[in-house]
């Protein structure tokens, strides 16, 4: 991967990643338009750097918030700063144990799958749109809540699925305040980030050559900085229930994936087809 390719790609996971529109699909996407065969491994850790990135850039927009819960965890064991954190825990759980259980299968996906990627963009459309005509959202977040936006959070694991859209959609539904809708589902994510970094640490999963670190280095500046104002963009938006553009543009980009993936599979039939007519004439 060259410098260029990751600037641009880190641009497109700080955008994507508070965007509904899917930080992992656009990123395979980007990675084919580019043409990066790399393995799916080093792809995947290129993804988890610019993820980190962004989980960074979320603490920075949210310190505020950040330094007021922490100051709650060691003042009163009752408050909301501890439910919230008890929230934040338990929506952690279907993401945590899907990852554990079939992070090589993960993995595999994570390798150029571009029909998937459209499909899944389609479905993150589909529950943009439902969520956008969504009445009566004045609610807090309930642990009954944080579990169901939990398991939209596993199922946003697949690339293609936005995982704030899918997260922020579900609250929405679930008749959960906007504001504070997006502010949950932007801070549920960062510790299963920290916590996926700690994991590939201790298991040795990170195995990265020195020039390799440059490259990675200008992916994670250029996905943190553009985080930054992608993720006070998409509060702003979410407050104004804007949610079904973003679905306009999944279908699109999804039926767009779609069709290139299909006339990719036809055109390889067709040249294998050709290369076997050719052997049976000689």
């Amino acid at each position: 991967m060259t410098y260029f390719e990751a600037i641009v790609l880190g641009v497109v996971q700080g955008l994507t990643e508070f965007l509904p529109v899917s930080s992992s699909g656009h990123l395979e996407l980007g990675k084919v338009l580019l043409g990066d065969t790399s393995l799916p491994q080093e792809s995947m850790m290129f993804t988890i750097v610019v993820h980190l990135a962004t989980a960074l850039s979320t603490l920075v927009v949210f310190r505020a918030d950040v330094l007021q819960i922490t100051k709650g965890l060691f003042s009163d064991l009752r408050g909301p700063e501890w439910q919230f954190s008890l929230k934040i825990v338990l929506s952690m759980i279907p993401a945590a144990l899907v990852g554990v259980l079939f992070s090589k299968e993960i993995e595999l996906l994570f390798d150029r799958q571009i029909l998937l990627v459209g499909a899944m963009l389609w479905l993150t459309g589909i529950l943009l749109f439902i969520a956008d005509r969504a009445q009566n959202t004045e609610r807090d977040v309930t642990y009954s809540n944080a579990l169901v936006i939990g398991l939209a959070q596993a199922i946003a694991i697949l690339p293609g699925i936005s995982r704030s859209g899918a997260t922020i959609s579900t609250s929405v539904i679930l008749g959960i305040d906007r504001t504070r809708a997006a502010k949950f589902s932007f801070l549920m994510v960062v510790p299963l980030i920290f916590g996926k970094i700690a994991k590939d640490l201790i298991d040795g999963g990170f195995h990265v050559e020195s020039g390799e670190m440059t490259v990675l280095a200008a992916g994670f500046i250029a996905a943190f900085v553009t985080g930054l104002v992608a993720c006070q963009w998409m509060i702003a938006l979410v407050r104004r229930a804007q949610l079904r553009y973003f679905s306009y543009y999944c279908f699109t980009v999804g039926g767009l994936a779609a069709g290139y993936a299909v006339i990719r599979a036809v055109s390889a039939l067709g040249t294998s087809a050709d290369e076997s007519g050719n052997l049976r004439s000689t």
